[in-house]
């Protein structure tokens, strides 16, 4: 069997991601393998494709029915046999799909922990392994089997009983996000024996990462940001319902077509307001961060927190639904210092102090990536114990807009620092930014701060200056901050130099003026970029009559080939990434018409050969249209009862143009048709004339040369009837 022609007729891809083929491999022999990759690193395919080339049945564990329901919608439109049983079905749907499950009907099966643990679950799966067999065990978001993963779901501890019962079937997991801890953790509770490991890096490329200082003006930038990618889909997490409810409703009153997602909500209006969402009936969704688990949307092309994330890996996973296609999006954070003073105060509630140490050094964490003027994609990397090689990754604000512009702040940070000495080193900064500004509060009163030398001194900064002066002291090691509960200010070395006035300090100056990231997902020229929202437009449509998200028709990477490439035979459609046989079959005529409509119009050139690189990969297995499709059938049926074009469109509402398609399919195919009722004689031979001396394999330069009397329908007659069969 070919792997890549296999690959090619499912998936519509020429080649694998890096490290999917060898984990693939290691799967097939019976190995037992644990995979670590990031979002959009294509994960799930690991284990449909296995699926394919495997006797017997697959099961994938997985935690959410909208997770199971995207990829089975995904794989029945590829083609491919798959279902889940889960609790939005009825009893009778159930029963007939368990009934289909043990006649084999199915590669995959998707099913949530909490089922799959059932002696009646177990019992089928029982009589599966003895009837059709079992191949694989897939655990999905295995990161939810340890208590430090961040989405621990107890079910997923009991999993490892899986391996008792059934020692020799290979069991692969699969996780986005684990840090080396959660790692030891998941092969040991799903006793994985000898697994392949394979770790990928966590840096997402196509991620651009920038970080705003929050400020009164802010919500005009959010407006700014999200209106610069009209209907793009974007996601604005806030902290609280609240701030969702008053962010999407005013950014409706702007005309942005948002929604909200939080717990407040019913369940019908989370299920709706997310259907809407990934259907891209609204284009923003404003939420807590209770969505976005499973949300496999691929073609969010921007991520933006409002507010500030709880962690860094919490930041990590929520701005990582961005771009899952590969394709580039932005993640942006807007920050405030006040927003730790928020967390401060609602972890002022727990009660375990292990709990709380934890949730502090993870806030500090956030708070010295958002004030950070070093490269993003380092500092979150180095989270996860991964060492970014390159000193400017040039896609992240600090890298590409560097802050080289340094003012001397020597004085402030005397004062600062002796504040601190004064206080006897005992407050964190908030208290300490109080003192320097001369605020009257009861807290200071009380502790008689207010008799200090230093009260006062400072009245002439703003709180947000000294917060960006003493941040930066602690990120240049000039004063050093416990981490054993409340962060508290301490003296150093250095420190104590400054004080003596051996030392100068020198921290980056604010930038003046900020200019946005334009962040196109490709480079699109302009009649590319209409005709990809004309194509968008077509996806939809077919979408909302299938019942279906749009990207499950075709992810924006193949409509921006296609708007690219403008394709017209089978062939070249058959290269656009994302193009397998199944969708090759269902889809070439309406998007075929499309293109060619649109081109007709704005007198674009199609049949354009893809870049260089696509063309070395494009030797992939494709399948021909079927021909006896119903469709296809009855179109020849009534061209042979003598209808013509027109009369067979009327019949069958369908436009002549997609009927001349057909036609033209089913003479390259062999079929017997009645050539002089298609184009007249004298026609004929002036367009086959031009073909064979310009060439067929593009319409456009045959047009050219015909001028405006022929039609883009009679040349692709004509190069079919030369194509035909002898």
């Amino acid at each position: 069997m070919n792997i890549e022609s296999t690959l090619k007729q499912y998936f519509g891809h020429s080649t694998f991601l890096p490290g999917q083929r060898k984990i693939i491999q290691q799967v097939l022999s019976g190995r037992d393998a644990f995979v670590l990759m990031p979002t959009g690193a294509g994960k799930s395919l690991i284990y449909q494709f296995s699926s394919l080339v495997m006797p017997g049945l697959t099961v994938v564990i997985s935690p959410l029915i909208a997770l199971m329901q995207d990829q089975v919608d995904r794989l029945q439109a590829n083609g491919i046999a798959a279902l889940f049983i889960n609790s939005s079905l009825s009893s009778s749907e159930r029963l007939n799909r368990e009934r289909d499950v043990l006649n084999g009907k199915h590669k995959l099966l998707y099913v949530a922990p909490e089922r799959l643990l059932t002696q009646s679950c177990l019992s089928l799966l029982d009589e599966v392994y003895n009837r059709v067999g079992l191949s694989l065990l897939a655990v999905d978001e295995a990161h939810c089997v340890s208590e430090w993963g961040h989405d621990f779901r107890p079910e997923y501890r009991q999993l490892g009983r899986l391996r008792g019962r059934y020692p020799h079937i290979p069991m692969l997991a699969l996780t986005a996000t684990a840090t080396e801890r959660v790692r030891d953790d998941i092969l040991t509770q799903l006793k994985l024996d000898d697994p392949y490991i394979h770790i990928a890096s966590f840096n997402r490329p196509n991620l651009y990462y920038e970080v705003h200082q929050k400020h009164q003006g802010s919500y005009r930038e959010l407006l700014q940001i999200l209106r610069s990618q009209p209907d793009a889909p974007a996601i604005v997490y806030c902290q609280s319902r609240r701030s969702v409810d008053d962010v999407s409703e005013t950014l409706r009153r702007d005309g942005i077509r948002a929604l909200p997602y939080h717990a407040g909500l019913t369940s019908e209006q989370r299920t709706e307001h997310q259907a809407r969402f990934m259907r891209d009936d609204v284009s923003v969704l404003v939420a807590t961060i209770a969505f976005g688990m499973g949300i496999a949307k691929p073609d969010i092309r921007t991520i933006i927190h409002y507010d500030m994330p709880k962690s860094l890996e919490g930041y990590y996973q929520e701005s990582g639904r961005a771009g899952r296609d590969g394709q580039e999006a932005q993640c942006i954070l807007f920050f405030q210092y006040g927003d730790r003073a928020k967390f401060e105060f609602m972890l002022a509630q727990k009660t375990d102090e292990q709990e709380l140490l934890v949730a502090r050094q993870q806030i500090q964490q956030v708070v010295a990536y958002a004030e950070s003027t070093v490269c993003r994609r380092r500092t979150l990397l180095a989270y996860f114990g991964e060492t970014f090689q390159n000193e400017n990754c040039g896609n992240c604000d600090n890298c590409l807009r560097p802050m080289t512009t340094m003012e001397d702040r020597t004085d402030d940070a005397r004062k600062f620092l002796m504040c601190v000495y004064r206080t006897q080193q005992r407050f964190g900064m908030r208290h300490i930014i109080d003192i320097l500004r001369g605020a009257n509060t009861q807290r200071i009163r009380d502790l008689g701060h207010d008799q200090l030398p230093t009260y006062g001194i400072g009245k002439n900064l703003s709180v947000d200056e000294w917060v960006r002066l003493g941040r930066a002291l602690l990120h240049q090691g000039l004063v050093s901050e416990t981490t054993d509960g409340y962060p508290v200010l301490r003296l150093n070395t250095l420190s104590r130099e400054i004080l003596r006035k051996q030392r100068e300090v020198q921290i980056a100056a604010p930038p003046q003026t900020r200019q946005e990231k334009t962040n196109a997902a490709s480079p699109l020229k302009p009649e590319e970029e209409a005709l990809f929202q004309c194509l968008r437009n077509l996806r939809k449509h077919i979408a909302d009559e299938q019942g279906v998200p749009p990207y499950v028709v075709f992810p924006d990477m193949s409509l921006r080939a296609m708007a690219q490439q403008r394709p017209q035979s089978q062939a070249q459609f058959a290269q656009i990434p994302g193009v397998g046989s199944h969708k090759l079959e269902a889809y070439f005529t309406p998007f075929t018409d499309q293109i060619r409509a649109y081109c007709q119009l704005h007198n674009l050139s199609m049949d354009i050969e893809p870049p260089h690189e696509q063309r070395e990969q494009k030797r992939a297995y494709v399948q021909p249209v079927n021909i006896h499709t119903p469709t296809r059938q009855l179109t020849l049926q009534l061209h042979r009862q003598g209808f013509t074009i027109e009369e067979i469109a009327r019949e069958r509402n369908l436009k002549p143009t997609t009927v001349a398609g057909y036609l033209a399919e089913l003479i390259e195919a062999g079929e017997a048709v009645t050539v002089d009722r298609l184009i007249r004689p004298d026609r004929y031979t002036v367009i086959s004339d031009v073909l064979q001396q310009v060439g067929g394999e593009a319409l456009r330069p045959v047009k050219d040369v015909l001028g405006e009397e022929y039609s883009y329908d009679e040349i692709r007659l004509v190069r079919a009837l030369m194509r035909r069969p002898q």
